[in-house]
């Protein structure tokens, strides 16, 4: 799993200082023929090819409201059988994506009761965020939820960082797993990149900065809170009463269920993909495996208003600036949901977005639910333009998708 900042293919350098087939669509269900119908088939299908057109290997991308949904392909699943289309069905994993899941769990305890964004992360953990500068006492759920606590991402600074982003380095540690205290501890061994006023400041202002391991912690506070794993409460609360029988949390697992289509990821300094399908996928920071479907579905749940208390959906919508975190305008984090204008929307788009080895997921929902768009791009390219312009294209179909004509 790995961050969502726009600086994700400069840190990767930093740190070491396609074939596209005809395209495939589906509906489900299928609507009635009309022109509009037939019109925002193509448009969807369009927009996953001009994704592939970028250099990407295979997308998949699906649009769905209370009148169905349409699904569309394009490029490969496998550069060796350029032939083989992406399964419209195809699993992969959400990376952090995994975070909305994360937030809407714990905002669920908070309106149980049984949590409060003010209480501090020493209160649930005691001792667990503590050296080098690094204090639990000054950092809050609110702080691990809304990206504020100023703590450093474990992915950039474990002493093994450089080497994972090679294909030698991959192939080396896709079957090695972490423990979330082991995470912590990587994260805890720098000093943090500024410490929060304390809880109940006057004026006290809001710093943010994404990192993984304020997720890491969160999954540790809900078992502190719970008694019982992130990954039951996670199937318990969400995945059970929603259906979503294609979304789990694979454990230390490197494997994706099929129907899948390979991963590729060009490494910094190599020409061709290195196929990165097999990977551990972290924890509550980003682990999720799923389908375009049931992302969907989640999302439209989530802001349609069945999963949170109307205070505590509101709580997850109060946003500050993240600025920098990827190439768009006006871009604002809340409690594991952020939001940017678009054009031709009053409401704007909330949503996430994912990246690990091989896979970026992109997607959107409507401030009321009503409508949601999802897609898996299988390519991450770390460096050059290419994986810049794959991510426009990705977010274009969103737009368009959740802004045009049914």
């Amino acid at each position: 799993m790995i961050s969502r900042r726009t600086g994700l293919t400069a840190t990767a350098a930093a740190l070491l200082a396609g074939a596209a087939g005809p395209a495939a669509a589906a509906t489900r269900p299928a609507p009635a023929p009309a022109a509009a119908t037939r019109a925002a088939q193509h448009r969807l299908r369009t927009d996953a090819d001009a994704i592939v057109a970028t250099g990407a290997t295979g997308v998949v991308a699906e649009v769905q409201s209370a009148l169905g949904s349409r699904t569309a392909s394009s490029g490969t699943a496998d550069l060796a059988d350029p032939g083989t289309p992406v399964p419209r069905n195809a699993s992969y994993r959400i990376g952090s994506d995994t975070k909305t899941f994360t937030a809407t769990l714990a905002l669920q305890l908070v309106g149980e009761g049984r949590l409060a964004l003010d209480d501090t992360v020493e209160r649930w953990l005691p001792g667990t965020v503590r050296g080098n500068g690094n204090d639990g006492t000054r950092i809050t759920v609110r702080d691990l939820l809304g990206q504020t606590s100023g703590l450093n991402d474990y992915l950039a600074v474990s002493p093994d960082a450089a080497e994972a982003f090679t294909p030698e380095g991959y192939h080396r540690s896709r079957f090695r797993s972490q423990t979330a205290r082991e995470q912590v501890a990587a994260a805890l061994s720098r000093p943090p990149q500024w410490l929060p006023d304390p809880v109940g400041s006057p004026g006290g202002k809001r710093r943010w900065g994404y990192s993984n391991t304020n997720y890491t912690l969160m999954g540790l506070v809900i078992e502190e809170v719970t008694g019982h794993p992130w990954a039951q409460e996670i199937h318990d609360r969400i995945i059970e009463p929603l259906g979503l029988r294609h979304t789990f949390s694979p454990g230390t697992s490197p494997y994706v269920p099929a129907p899948t289509a390979t991963a590729y990821t060009r490494f910094p300094g190599e020409d061709g993909f290195t196929d990165t399908t097999l990977a551990y996928g972290g924890g509550a920071d980003g682990c999720l495996i799923s389908d375009t479907h049931d992302h969907g579905r989640f999302l439209r749940a989530l802001m349609g208003g069945r999963l949170l208390r109307p205070a505590q959906l509101a709580a997850m919508k109060e946003t500050v600036a993240a600025d920098d975190w990827i190439d768009a305008p006006g871009v604002r984090y809340g409690l594991g949901i952020a939001w940017r204008p678009v054009a031709g929307s009053r409401g704007g788009v909330w949503f996430h977005g994912g990246t690990h080895l091989g896979v970026v997921s992109e997607s959107g929902v409507t401030p009321d639910g009503e409508r949601a768009a999802t897609s898996a791009t299988f390519t991450l390219r770390m460096g050059g333009a290419g994986q810049d312009a794959q991510d426009r294209a990705a977010r274009r179909l969103v737009d368009r998708a959740l802004t045009g004509r049914w």
